[in-house]
């Protein structure tokens, strides 16, 4: 029995974090209410305060749910490649797990174009910029990196050169967003990045193709 109700907790939490989905994205977090999450989860008010404290609650743990692109490109988990393979690989997985899906689409336009960032809310919007400052200098340590072993010279320091090639990686984001998903991201970004990193001196990758 006790499995059983631990089973069907687990299912109505999922159900208000789909609900939560869907009332933010049409609503805004700001005019969004916890009742309206409820009778969309076709569950009760009480509910959504046996599994989450608050809005902000709510908010955080449905995007848990969806690694965002800054959390993915901080992730080591192409340590063992070169340097600009790294910066590739990690930016070219991001693209690729938000081509085509929808869902993810809108939990981003939620987060990007439908929330504040003041008030309650100003906790979420910390971990974001130190998210965005992580991400960064992974960039910036590896473009140091790749300039030496390939020994390319380049026009600006690292740190700025990270600065670049990260604000096209986020306006890449924001523009796919912003536009609801209208073109090919994968595609489209990989050429983008490619081209910005030729323009630092660098040569074509490496990587077997779609990699």
């Amino acid at each position: 029995m006790a499995r059983r109700t631990k089973a069907e907790a687990d299912e109505t939490r999922v159900k208000l974090l789909d609900a939560a989905e869907q009332v933010f994205f049409e609503k805004g977090v700001a005019r969004a209410s916890l009742n309206e999450i409820a009778q969309r989860a076709g569950a009760t008010r009480g509910a959504v305060y046996w599994h989450f404290k608050d809005k902000v609650d709510v908010f955080t743990s449905m995007l848990d749910r969806i690694c965002m692109p800054f959390e993915e490109i901080c992730d080591d988990k192409y340590g063992e490649l070169a340097p600009l393979d790294r910066i590739r690989r990690s930016i070219y997985a991001v693209f690729d797990s938000m081509d085509g899906d929808e869902r993810r689409r809108k939990v981003f336009d939620t987060a990007l174009f439908k929330l504040e960032y003041v008030g309650e809310l100003e906790s979420v919007r910390e971990g974001h910029v130190e998210s965005f400052a992580c991400s960064q200098r992974k960039f910036a340590a590896d473009l140091a990196e790749a300039s030496q072993q390939d020994q390319v010279q380049m026009q600006m320091t690292p740190q700025e050169a990270a600065l670049g090639l990260h604000s096209l990686f986020v306006g890449l984001i924001h523009g796919w967003v912003l536009n609801e998903g209208n073109f090919p991201l994968r595609s489209m970004g990989e050429k983008a990045v490619e081209a910005y990193l030729a323009g630092l001196g660098f040569g074509p990758s490496q990587l077997p193709a779609g990699s």
